[in-house]
């Protein structure tokens, strides 16, 4: 069994961090807009094994206006 930190970190550096990056804003505006700090961005992206807090999804989902629910459903966990 993988690790879930890993599978969430994953699913939010591909889907969300990545195309947003490609869309030519920074890491920093990520933060922003999701409400955490960019040090939390550089974690997730960096994916060694960070426990991110119930919180930090909790408001990332937030700012995507979705339900933690609903995120697990997409992240296939």
């Amino acid at each position: 069994m993988s690790n879930i930190n890993v599978k969430i970190c994953s699913y939010i550096t591909e889907e969300w961090l990545l195309p947003w990056i490609k869309e030519g804003k920074s890491q920093s505006s990520f933060a922003i807009k999701h409400n955490v700090d960019e040090s939390t961005v550089r974690k997730i992206k960096a994916r060694n094994e960070y426990r991110i807090p119930v919180e930090t999804l909790n408001r990332i989902c937030e700012a995507k206006g979705i339900k933690l629910s609903e995120f697990f459903k997409l992240a296939g966990l």
